[in-house]
């Protein structure tokens, strides 16, 4: 098959790992970088333009698109769709999954469990959101943040009402989510490739920070999640509608809490912690999934 992989970075681990493993089963795949694309948006002939050339047609396309671009990102990725492209990840689960409030929104029409989140416009109103949230220490979360960046623990009420005043204030819509003592700093990412967890890690924060991402300093190890927490994080793949994905939990008191659905996970951490192929899994998925006049499922929401 012939391959696309949106990517503006070739040189990272996940983004080798993707095109050594497609290789290796005998694919093309080319890296191509979202933001130099360019799109003749015809009625009946859609086409695709890069570095000065028209692109062919290909069989399926891997979306690996930055948070930072995800408006173009998802416009490209639309127009592949358009010309019959099959997609790992659709355009509109992706943009499910990239807007934090519309995500959750979703999760819990579902019925997916959630750590208790409000928002609000109103400064006025911060009292009420912060009572509504458990009280403190809560949570609050930037709706634009990414790999842990714009998160922050407000241990009393008079910093949590500082920080969501001076958000608010300057216009910057976020989130207030009860804080999982309980989880100790911990997380649980679920790796889902088409409907199924095949590999699942537990990351730590680094000492003294309670966030978990890779990316701030935490460590990762394999772990046995529970028959619980792998319906939870299959339910929430298809909540979003997302084929590829990592879900994010913590153990609460209560069972699993979904804290967020990554559409485009890295690898490196979860393939190093479980030692699995999680690169080949994907590829395989796309040949099972990519054959002509396959039927693709659109979710709703």
């Amino acid at each position: 098959m012939k391959i696309a992989m949106l990517a503006r970075n070739p040189n990272l681990y996940s983004h080798q790992r993707i095109k050594e493993a497609a290789e290796a089963r005998g694919h093309q795949i080319d890296t191509i970088n979202t933001t130099r694309c360019y799109m003749n948006i015809a009625s009946r002939r859609p086409e695709i333009y890069y570095n000065g050339a028209r692109l062919p047609v290909y069989d399926a396309v891997i979306p690996r698109i930055g948070a930072s671009i995800t408006f173009y990102g998802l416009a490209v990725l639309r127009q592949f769709e358009m010309m019959g492209v099959y997609p790992v990840n659709e355009s509109v689960a992706i943009g499910r999954s990239r807007d934090k409030l519309r995500s959750m929104q979703l999760l819990a029409r579902d019925g997916i469990s959630l750590p208790v989140t409000t928002f609000a416009h109103d400064p006025k109103h911060t009292e009420e959101v912060i009572k509504l949230a458990g009280g403190t220490p809560v949570v609050i979360k930037l709706l634009e943040g990414t790999q842990g960046i714009g998160v922050m623990l407000t241990d009393t009420d008079r910093s949590a009402k500082s920080v969501i005043e001076t958000f608010r204030g300057a216009n910057i819509n976020i989130l207030v989510q009860e804080f999982i003592k309980e989880a100790g700093g911990s997380d649980i990412r679920a790796f889902v490739i088409g409907g199924r967890v095949v590999a699942a890690m537990k990351r730590t924060g680094a000492a003294g920070d309670f966030r978990s991402n890779l990316h701030r300093g935490g460590s990762a190890e394999t772990i046995r999640i529970s028959p619980e927490e792998r319906s939870t994080a299959i339910r929430a793949a298809k909540s979003m509608g997302l084929n590829v994905c990592g879900v994010d939990m913590l153990r609460s008191n209560h069972g699993p809490v979904v804290m967020e659905i990554n559409s485009s996970p890295g690898l490196e951490g979860v393939e190093k912690a479980t030692d699995k192929d999680i690169a080949g899994m994907i590829i395989q998925y796309i040949e099972k999934n990519a054959r002509p006049g396959k039927t693709r499922t659109k979710g709703s929401g």
